[in-house]
């Protein structure tokens, strides 16, 4: 029910790897995971984050959207959506939601609660995760081709629908309801849409699929010229992904070299800690202009699953297989420091860490299923001490 308050589920504990103070933010038996890395759950001002649960479903795993105030812990659901949200956004204020429910796309304004239909797909086409413009004009949307493939846990038909997609379009759908255009078409599994922080027409997306398989992963789009340009040309042996906007409106993206997909399931086989990749080559992260020309790299010869930077790029969190470390990039050599374990399974996307930093770079949000197989919301502030 719209505007049903929980009370605070908040409860501190010392990390039994390095005793940093932990808090886990949600419990009590739902299911509970916050907007993806190239989104960010907190609202400016890092006084409360928006995120996404199950607990008001009959069913488990159908999603609604909640807010929780950071300092008092209060929870407040936004949306009852019957069938549950599957894909979402939110402006950095947090002032509009925009998300997928089954065919339509969303929009909610939190100030007023006033919700409304903004796009309803009738094609052979699934939407894909929205973006909001930073001008709060438009929100972007893959619409890729259904290849009646299903998606589930550990990755299942991930390569399956790399192969099977010839046909996506990236859509501009007004956010007063207006009209829908099409401003690019591919013949590709397209994914990652995302806006310049600091430009409406400037955005990024991706050809999505196992990294060792993709050819070209980064692609930047003109929306007024409805044109793209490759970002970070790949050679060969080349594997990238994860790539984000930086706060400073570069492009940040993970190169782990020859032969890596990309990924980690349940059997935890796959970006482990390595010294050295395949044949020597040593993997490393990179940041790319608007012109999508590389302007710096950093040899990180060991693997996480994500990385997500603070406000000037000096410091990186990432998701190692059960820890979160943090990784100094001023560093002659920057090593890993482990910052508290996670201990997530890894069995689905919602179950992946996602490490995330809060607007002023102080804390940082991520998710774990380590207590009773439901999946919960930690945050670990790195401004104060732990006494």
């Amino acid at each position: 029910m719209i505007g049903r308050t929980f009370p605070s589920e908040k409860r501190a504990y010392m990390d039994e790897t390095t005793g940093k103070r932990i808090w886990q933010l949600t419990s009590g038996g739902s299911n509970n995971y916050h907007l993806y890395f190239t989104d960010n759950s907190f609202s400016l001002g890092d006084q409360e984050i928006y995120f996404l649960s199950d607990r008001s479903s009959p069913k488990p795993e159908v999603y609604n959207f909640f807010r929780m105030d950071l300092k008092s812990g209060l929870i407040t659901q936004l949306t009852d959506e019957t069938g549950g949200i599957q894909k979402h956004t939110k402006s950095p204020d947090s002032e509009l939601l925009v998300y997928v429910t089954g065919n339509r796309l969303r929009k909610l304004n939190t100030r007023t609660l006033q919700s409304e239909t903004l796009y309803e797909e009738t094609g052979q086409f699934k939407l894909g995760s929205p973006f909001i413009s930073p001008c709060k004009t438009y929100v972007g949307i893959i619409r890729n081709e259904d290849v009646q493939i299903e998606r589930g846990a550990n990755y299942a038909g991930f390569k399956e629908s790399m192969f099977a997609v010839k046909k996506a379009f990236i859509t501009l759908v007004y956010l007063d309801g207006s009209k829908a255009v099409d401003v690019w078409e591919d013949t590709h599994y397209l994914g990652h849409f995302q806006f310049a922080p600091d430009d409406c027409t400037l955005a990024m997306f991706c050809h999505e699929g196992p990294w060792n398989l993709v050819h070209q992963r980064m692609w930047l789009l003109d929306t007024v010229a409805r044109s793209v340009i490759p970002c970070f040309r790949q050679q060969e042996d080349d594997c990238v992904g994860h790539e984000f906007w930086t706060r400073d409106g570069l492009i940040f993206f993970d190169n782990r070299r020859k032969g890596h997909d990309g990924t980690i399931t349940s059997n935890r086989t796959q970006a482990t800690v390595h010294e050295e990749a395949a044949d020597g080559q040593i993997p490393y992260v990179g940041l790319a202009n608007k012109q999508g020309e590389v302007v710096r790299t950093i040899d990180l010869p060991y693997y996480c699953n994500h990385y997500h930077a603070n406000n000037d790029n000096s410091l990186l969190v990432g998701d190692n297989v059960d820890d979160l470390v943090l990784i100094d990039l001023t560093a002659e050599k920057p090593e890993p420091v482990t910052l508290c374990t996670h201990r997530t399974s890894w069995y689905d996307n919602r179950r992946h860490a996602h490490p995330t930093f809060s607007w002023n770079g102080e804390q940082i949000l991520y998710a774990s299923d380590r207590e009773q197989s439901k999946n919960n919301l930690y945050l670990v502030d790195l401004g104060k001490d732990d006494e």
